[in-house]
């Protein structure tokens, strides 16, 4: 399996994924990376937080960029450089979170800048930012 090259990509191509985020996704992601945040994973120490309740890692919806990157645009094979990102919503548990990348500069032939930003179920933009890739040869 091998994502689009250069040559078979142009600005303004997009592509997106959706998940709805579980607590077992937050507990498992918590479990893998040790961020284990009462914020996260404590219902009544988060309930005392500007949240008033638990939220998702910042960095777990982000992670849906990177899903998009690696599987679709520009696909298997990209070499994923850089992230610029915004967490400006939070994400709780059972929200239906939409990931989209979109092409908005080709560098040198080799790389591309990508407008990168999440929505929730509500379209209430949760992440913004912009993503630089090295696709497939």
């Amino acid at each position: 399996m091998k994502g689009k090259t250069i040559s078979e990509i142009k600005i303004g191509d997009k592509a997106s994924i959706s998940k709805t985020v579980s607590e077992t996704d937050v507990y498992l992601y918590a479990g893998i990376t040790g961020d284990l945040n009462p914020a996260h994973i404590n219902e009544v120490e988060a309930k005392e937080t500007m949240f008033k309740g638990r939220i998702a890692h910042g960095m777990l919806t982000a992670g849906l960029i990177s899903a998009v990157l690696g599987m679709q645009l520009p696909g298997p094979g990209t070499i994923y450089m850089g992230q610029e990102l915004k967490f400006t919503a939070p994400v709780r548990f059972g929200d239906t979170i939409t990931a989209t990348v979109e092409v908005v500069e080709i560098e040198n032939g080799k790389f591309l800048k990508l407008h990168t930003f999440a929505v929730n179920q509500d379209k209430q933009v949760v992440l913004d930012g912009f993503a630089r890739v090295m696709p497939p040869k």
